[in-house]
């Protein structure tokens, strides 16, 4: 049998001194089909590298699933667990790992159990797509919390009462979400700080070869700026008008008005700077969110429709199938 010692401690070169710990903080990673290697791995590694530096167990982790088998992460790796959440009582934090078609992933019976372990006083949280489980759960509400930028836009078609922060993480009092991705390391500098301080959480992120400390409020993605390449200032606000607007008909002479300029002007603008009409960015805009809708909800092809602001289900369809060589019920679940 591993001891405890040869399981959370690995042996390595650089070290930092730490008085000893009474207690080790308890992590459980509950896997979900399709789950985010990344996000997951971003996260433990941390916890690793921190009981490696300071020879301690200042974290034991365990992961579960539904059914105490092997689950198939996004990129079909399968990963081992340590036994199944049905019956389950982990102390310290739980955490959701999820990743691709979160909401068939997320069931009511994960969602019941969360509730419960949150109200005995636990920690509960999301990686990436975590926070669909949460919903589900019941405790969102209120509460400042984030998922990967991919998934917003179908999680608030499904929860919308609910609003995710663009963050990278959110910590809540005992609701900890991050975006998935490295994010997840980010998030877990933070825990390690909060829990044994800046000189520790320092020396893991160089392990992690991390050259900046994201806060809470940093976003997860570039500025629109980075995002469109270039600074101009009027081209980034008829961008932020038009992208606030998706579900609405295309205006241009309101972004016109808005931005005290003719539509002429404004075409100019993103010929030269994006090489597209303001047409073309609109469209491919939304259809990507329509993707994003179809892949990641049970919405149907004419709900998705009317939410990406399309006045028919034929337009939409017709320039879904133009763009990605598939037509949106084949690509939907509904397809499969």
């Amino acid at each position: 049998m591993i001891s405890d010692s040869s399981r959370f401690v690995a042996k390595g070169v650089a070290h930092i001194d730490l008085p000893k710990v009474a207690e080790p903080v308890h992590v459980t990673f509950v896997l979900l089909p399709k789950f985010t290697m990344l996000a997951f791995s971003s996260a433990i590694e941390p916890l690793r590298i921190a009981n490696q530096l300071t020879g301690q167990i200042l974290f034991r982790w365990q992961t579960l699933s539904s059914d105490g088998l092997p689950v198939a992460c996004s990129n079909g790796v399968p990963v081992m667990v340590d036994g199944l959440v049905p019956g389950s009582q982990p102390e310290g934090i739980v955490l959701v790992c999820s990743g691709v078609e979160p909401e068939d992933q997320a069931t009511v019976a994960l969602g019941d159990w969360l509730r419960g372990l949150w109200r005995r006083g636990r920690t509960v949280g999301g990686l990436c797509t975590g926070a669909y489980a949460l919903a589900k759960a019941g405790i969102l509400k209120d509460r400042r919390f984030t998922l990967h930028w991919e998934n917003i836009a179908g999680f608030a078609e499904t929860f919308p009462e609910l609003h995710a922060a663009r963050q990278v993480f959110c910590i809540d009092d005992r609701i900890v979400t991050c975006a998935g991705g490295v994010a997840a390391a980010d998030l877990m500098l933070k825990i390690i700080h909060d829990h044994f301080g800046m000189a520790l959480s320092q020396e893991v992120m160089n392990m992690c070869l991390l050259t900046q400390r994201r806060t809470e409020g940093d976003e997860q993605t570039t500025s629109l700026a980075a995002r469109l390449g270039t600074r101009h200032e009027k081209l980034i606000e008829a961008v932020s008008f038009l992208e606030a607007r998706i579900e609405e008909p295309f205006d241009l002479d309101a972004c016109a008005a808005q931005l005290k300029l003719s539509r002429r002007q404004i075409e100019r603008l993103f010929n030269r700077y994006l090489a597209v009409t303001p047409v073309r960015y609109m469209n491919d805009l939304r259809l990507q969110r329509g993707r994003a809708l179809l892949a990641e909800t049970d919405m149907s092809v004419t709900e998705v429709a009317i939410a990406c602001g399309y006045a028919s289900t034929s337009h939409f369809s017709k320039s879904f199938r133009t763009k990605y060589a598939i037509s949106p019920y084949r690509f939907s679940h509904f397809g499969k």
